[in-house]
């Protein structure tokens, strides 16, 4: 699998985004950072409704871990976002300075504002539960700017760090590096990253979760392979009834017809002959509900926190300034955020509120940078 020849490839999406993971070396030079005089904030949610957040440390006892058995059961981190009662507490940091220097090359970030509020109390009601699940080297942090929008809408959220895939920090400072950045395996990633979120749905779905979840109304997203995985999950879980697969290639072709809603967002795919044929053999598997669309002036982190943290805090020392328009596309930071948010909250509004959605139907003149291609 080359880094080179083969742009959406596991480690070249880990590479490509600058949040690559250390083991990787980089010769590439470090780009100038622009002046922060302001604090730099995630943007904002579509609505004003007072959002909470927490993070779990979870362990899965029925299970060692797939890739350091040594370590024992199989532990997660999650970042949930709900609806919340209004709080006075602190808006929680977007990342500590730890994992910022680790897995950003630098402590920047740290310094990021969010909305959510630590710890609010959960809002009543039982709201649908959205899963998300970050691409290969990445962290779930990358997931922040669409978690506290979906959040925002109603929706409870939940993301996942698949662990020894990313760096990823837990309770008291011990940091867990990304074991498989140097040689990762689709085929084994995939089915595993599709339990890691099965079981993630059995602790929140459980009395006593501290979350309220409608359990009749989950979906999962991913973005690159986390978007497989997404579809994995639907396919393997049947408490998944919707995903959505963000820029991320299958790998292989499925071996099963999936009969659930699915919503294929990626980028630059319509000209790119190997990775549209990678959906492609996926496409004919999908029987349920299903859309195709393309964002042509997008890249493959387009639908992350990553174009505004590159807006923000400029391209980061591990990345070659040539490879930044297959990452990022040449479209701008709000316009990728407001594109992600905009279609990935229309397709679980109508799929898991049953809500009508227009704007998956047709082109639309607000997003004309969205082209349906099936």
């Amino acid at each position: 699998m080359s880094m080179i020849t083969t742009r959406r490839s596991l480690l070249a999406a880990a590479l490509l985004t600058a949040f690559a993971a250390p083991q990787i070396p980089s010769a590439a030079v470090a780009a100038p950072r622009p002046a922060t005089a302001s604090p730099a904030e995630v943007p904002a949610p579509a609505t004003r409704a007072p959002i909470g957040t927490k993070s779990l440390h979870l362990v899965d006892t029925s299970r060692p871990d797939p890739w350091k058995p040594s370590a024992g059961h199989r532990e997660l981190m999650v970042t949930l976002w709900y609806p919340a009662l209004p709080s006075a507490g602190p808006k929680a940091p977007y990342v500590s300075k730890e994992l910022a220097k680790k897995f950003l090359g630098s402590e920047d970030a740290a310094g990021v504002r969010t909305h959510a509020t630590l710890n609010a109390p959960v809002a009543p009601k039982a709201r649908p539960l959205v899963v998300l699940s970050p691409g290969f080297g990445m962290s779930r942090l990358t997931l922040t700017a669409l978690g506290e929008d979906l959040a925002s809408r109603g929706y409870a959220v939940a993301a996942v760090d698949h662990t020894y895939e990313a760096p990823v920090e837990f309770p008291g400072g011990r940091m867990e590096d990304c074991l498989l950045c140097a040689k990762p395996d689709a085929g084994s990633i995939v089915p595993n990253r599709a339990k890691d979120i099965s079981f993630v749905l059995d602790r929140l779905t459980a009395p006593g979760s501290g979350l309220r979840v409608d359990r009749d109304r989950i979906g999962v997203a991913g973005h690159s392979i986390g978007g497989a995985s997404a579809v994995e999950a639907a396919r393997t879980d049947r408490r998944v009834k919707a995903a959505v697969n963000m820029d991320g290639n299958f790998f292989a072709e499925p071996s099963k017809d999936l009969n659930r809603p699915v919503l294929l967002l990626g980028a630059q795919r319509a000209g790119d002959k190997e990775n549209r044929k990678d959906w492609e053999q996926t496409w004919r598997h999908l029987t349920g509900w299903k859309r195709w669309l393309d964002v042509g002036q997008g890249g493959h982190l387009t639908f992350t926190d990553g174009p505004w943290l590159v807006e923000r805090f400029g391209l980061p020392s591990t990345v070659d300034p040539k490879d930044a328009p297959v990452a990022f596309g040449t479209l701008k930071a709000d316009r990728a955020t407001a594109l992600t948010r905009a279609y990935v909250s229309a397709f679980f509004d109508r799929h898991l509120r049953g809500v009508p959605r227009p704007l998956l139907e047709r082109p639309s003149a607000a997003y004309p940078e969205v082209a349906f291609l099936k």
